[in-house]
């Protein structure tokens, strides 16, 4: 087991979710980006670093039917069946490094609010640029630490973003469609400052 695949398992043996900055009792921002591209909830979409995250039960009560949840931390994800019980045999669960991940699939819509800016080397950034631009379909929602935001969670570096930044990422093959800073506020209290994007897949 990598190291970085050991830290994630100990934050998600030992925490809980109202322990940790990034839970959120609802992911407001994500949805209003998801809902405002009009996709076909038949296609398939996947949550990059969705651990616990409450996004795979909103996209199931949206109607979404071919979901596909990506984590480092098979806790997290256990985590998450166990919460959704009999409805998480619905979801296809993936325990992978996003940076070893070969999908079997194009997807429709790749939301990331958990994994892209744990990346600091301007290779792995690369990596991820180019899996996304492999395997994205249509739609990329991206949610990362903004320029006014921490400059760690849970221990680690991060890379922060600005709408700029998110374009130079992915506008190679991507057109931005929405990009807007937001205000997260912590299960203790504390305010971090994301940025989230919306892009559309150029034509060929």
């Amino acid at each position: 087991m990598t190291e970085k695949r050991l830290h994630w398992e100990k934050v998600f043996e030992t925490k809980s979710p109202d322990e940790v900055s990034w839970t959120e009792s609802y992911p407001k921002t994500s949805m209003e980006l998801i809902n405002g591209l009009n996709l076909d909830k038949t296609h398939p979409v996947i949550d990059i670093g969705g651990g616990d995250s409450l996004l795979v039960d909103a996209l199931m009560e949206a109607g979404f039917t071919d979901i596909s949840v990506l984590d480092i931390s098979e806790k997290a994800l256990e985590r998450a069946q166990k919460r959704l019980g009999k409805e998480a045999n619905k979801i296809q669960w993936i325990v992978c490094d996003v940076l070893n991940f070969k999908p079997q699939k194009k997807y429709a819509l790749w939301h990331d609010r958990a994994s892209f800016h744990f990346l600091t080397e301007s290779q792995e950034i690369k990596s991820y640029t180019q899996l996304v631009n492999r395997s994205v379909k249509n739609h990329l929602v991206l949610g990362t630490f903004s320029t006014s935001g921490p400059f760690k969670c849970s221990g680690l570096n991060i890379t922060q973003y600005n709408c700029e930044s998110h374009q130079r990422c992915f506008g190679e093959q991507f057109e931005v469609i929405d990009c807007k800073n937001t205000i997260h506020t912590t299960p203790f209290g504390t305010e971090q400052n994301f940025v989230f994007s919306s892009f559309v897949k150029k034509e060929d």
